[in-house]
């Protein structure tokens, strides 16, 4: 397997490449990003500077390193970006993603594309992967159009949904949930929490595990992939502190119409997980086991 990553720099693409030794089909990757590498696990002759929508360049990098799968995680996931800047989410987020599965297909190149549960409107989850997708932001839409768009053009691929990713790896700078609320929590800081929404956390050693699975069984279709635990925002918090024996009393409910995500943001999503646990062997990490394995992590990374 030779590996084509996009979005190295990110959290998903970090984390993928960290566990490469897990990942014995594997013998090669290409990360690429349009800025300059902070994957710590890739190296001169393992990434490449690019932006993605210099189609003809893109198409230059795949011609030469002729990789068999594309794990294609580059993406605008920001709620408020992809309102404030429609046009660029429709670039990046559609005609990007629809660009490389055309030429994935060309070229018989496996195509694995990452989505997300905002698809969903939040009425009726837990959410199967043939439920209708109806988004309440242009996020979600530019991930519907996107799905619809790859499926149609390149049937082979595998689309990933996944649910508020978290977790740890190297580079300080990206944050999420379990880490944003841990730091604030360790400094003595308060902090706003959402109770009115639920999901089911993902765990991103479990998504990129997800990812290689669906590559190396050459999978196809959608496939929902998170926790299969679901809980509040709120109660995922409250368990972080715990785990970390934090000051639970600095943790303050919010209802999600305070802070303008009544109707933005889907009420309750969450996965039904059966189809990618007989066919990808997926097999999500209990919500408490990852934190402890969290905090594993961390002091490997500080050591």
């Amino acid at each position: 397997m030779r590996i084509l990553l996009t979005g190295s720099n990110g959290f998903l693409g970090q984390k993928f490449c960290e566990k490469l030794s897990e990942y014995p089909k594997i013998n090669a990757v290409l990360g690429i990003s349009k800025s300059e590498n902070r994957n710590p696990y890739l190296h001169e002759n393992t990434f490449q500077q690019l932006d993605l929508m210099n189609f003809e360049a893109l198409e230059t990098v795949i011609s030469n390193f002729q990789p068999t799968h594309i794990l294609h995680t580059a993406a605008i996931t920001a709620v408020e970006t992809c309102e404030e800047k429609p046009d660029l989410a429709q670039k990046i987020n559609v005609d990007l993603s629809v660009h490389i599965a055309k030429i994935a297909q060309q070229k018989n190149i496996h195509y694995t594309f990452l989505s997300t549960d905002f698809v969903f409107d939040g009425l009726h989850g837990p959410y199967q992967e043939t439920d209708e997708v109806n988004a309440t932001n242009n996020y979600g839409r530019t991930k519907i159009d996107a799905e619809k768009l790859i499926s149609a053009s390149n049937p082979e691929s595998a689309i990933l949904r996944t649910i508020l990713v978290y977790g740890a790896i190297p580079d300080k700078n990206r944050s999420n949930l379990a880490l944003w609320a841990k730091k604030q929590l360790e400094n003595g800081a308060a902090i706003k929490v959402v109770s009115d929404q639920w999901r089911m956390p993902t765990w991103v050693d479990d998504l990129a595990d997800a990812c290689y699975s669906a590559m190396q069984k050459q999978a196809s279709g959608i496939f929902h992939i998170s926790g299969n635990e679901m809980m509040s925002i709120l109660e995922a918090v409250e368990v972080i502190a715990d785990t970390w024996k934090l000051d639970k009393s600095l943790i303050n409910p919010i209802s999600a119409g305070e802070i303008g995500q009544a109707t933005n943001r889907p009420l309750k999503t969450g996965f039904i997980l059966d189809k990618a646990e007989q066919t990808l062997n997926y097999k999500p990490t209990p919500f408490i086991v990852s934190l402890q394995k969290i905090e594993e992590q961390l002091k490997k990374y500080n050591s």
